[in-house]
């Protein structure tokens, strides 16, 4: 019979993060995200035991910040004491957000089955199972905030290493536990995907970026990031959580999704060309609001509404204020939902091709904007014509061609048309 081993894969847990936007916005909301992370963590530990897993592994920033409080640190050795007494090690590493150097250890001890992997090299354990050697473990936590770019952080972590460091011990499943960048940050530990699949790892759980990633795909997940338990901001929208590993003899890794967070984060962008009033703007938004919420696996969504479409209301919903007052009315008619912000999309009704013919600059500049945003080849062609007439900051130029994707492009295009017709906008 086929030999397996279960566990659970959390990483970038975060907790004590401030959310300092928002609580200029709401503190209310604020205060419920400060303890949606908290929450999400409780989750990850709930998960763990509701599935009796073998082990758990937690790949770095379990703060997020070097100076965490008693609080969060009682709070996260509480979950792993939950661990302990129900016979779940734990496996963790330290990231740049909470380096094995600002580890408080005079607030409290890690659990006996907790085990910290070092930063001055690599650390390893053995997971037995009825005595039986069933998963080797090895992984390394960050020193400081910044990693030496000389050296690579899973030097030391391969099935060969692992085995002479734990007196010979042959065990049918090796697991990697770090927090790096990959070929994903460049600036955070890098490492080379080949390189971890070639190291005799069947598993690679990693941490620091906040997307659920696999590689080289789902279907062969050798190298997993779980992404964030709990999104912070609108660039963490969708579902938040850990993972469900089991490995089994002779077949790729079974990872499966575990939602954790309570609060969603989403950007919406709604077409409000049907709008005949700024009211009817309000529903439209409303409506999406509820859409998304039902799609969600949370209760509670913050979201950022774009406006778009072409609308007579284009003026009204152009102005700061305007717009402030519905996100204001948006976030109170419903406990739910919170808009932290509202983005003008819109223009005004017009026949865009034949405003682009009118003979003047911003008649060129909105057709090269039009062509820009349509074809990767016209941006770049854009992006190397602007440099051409700036050549001391060509450098810059050619830097921003990634950033120019299709929606910026096209609010270039639409103040592009304004100017043709005279409108300010803003």
């Amino acid at each position: 019979m086929a030999r397996s081993v279960t566990f659970l894969h959390a990483a970038d847990l975060h907790l004590g993060a401030p959310f300092r936007g928002i609580r200029r916005l709401s503190p209310a909301w604020a205060d419920r995200l400060t303890e949606a992370i908290p929450r999400a963590y409780d989750r990850v530990i709930d998960a763990a035991l509701d599935h009796q897993v073998d082990f758990v592994v937690i790949a770095g920033d379990v703060f997020d910040t070097s100076r965490a409080s008693y609080r969060d640190y009682r709070h996260f050795f509480d979950g792993l004491t939950r661990l302990h007494r129900a016979g779940i090690p734990c496996y963790l590493c330290t990231g740049n957000h909470d380096p094995f150097t600002s580890w408080q250890s005079d607030f409290a001890d890690l659990p006996p089955s907790a085990v910290m992997f070092p930063a001055d090299r690599p650390g390893y354990a053995l997971f037995s199972r009825q005595e039986q050697p069933l998963c080797l473990v090895a992984g390394r936590s960050y020193f400081n905030q910044t990693w030496p770019h000389h050296l690579s952080i899973v030097e030391g972590i391969d099935r060969s290493h692992m085995q002479a460091a734990l007196d010979g011990a042959q065990a049918p499943f090796a697991v990697g536990v770090v927090h790096t960048g990959l070929h994903l940050d460049p600036l955070k530990a890098p490492s080379d995907p080949a390189d971890l699949v070639s190291r005799g790892v069947d598993y690679w759980a990693c941490g620091h970026i906040h997307q659920r990633y696999a590689y080289p795909n789902w279907d062969d997940p050798r190298i997993v990031y779980p992404g964030c338990i709990q999104g912070r901001t609108t660039r963490e929208t969708g579902p938040r959580g850990c993972c469900l590993v089991t490995l089994v003899e002779g077949v790729a890794p079974q990872v499966s999704f575990v939602p954790t967070a309570s609060i969603a984060w989403q950007r919406l962008n709604v077409d409000v060309s049907s709008a005949r009033t700024v009211a009817e703007v309000e529903e439209l938004v409303t409506r999406q609001l509820f859409r998304e919420n039902g799609r969600a696996q949370c209760a509670d969504m913050i979201a950022r509404v774009r406006l778009a479409g072409a609308t007579a209301l284009h003026g009204q919903l152009c102005r700061p204020d305007v717009r402030e007052q519905l996100r204001q009315r948006l976030s109170s008619r419903y406990a739910e939902f919170f808009v932290d912000a509202v983005e003008a999309g819109t223009e005004r009704p017009r026949e865009r091709a034949q405003a682009e013919h009118v003979g003047l600059f911003a008649s060129q500049l909105a057709a090269c904007l039009r062509a820009a945003g349509e074809s990767d080849a016209a941006r770049a062609a854009f992006t190397q014509a602007v440099a051409r007439q700036a050549p001391e900051q060509a450098r810059d130029v050619r830097a921003l061609e990634g950033a120019l994707d299709a929606a910026v492009l096209d609010d270039a295009y639409r103040l592009a048309l304004d100017l043709l017709e005279g409108v300010e906008a803003e």
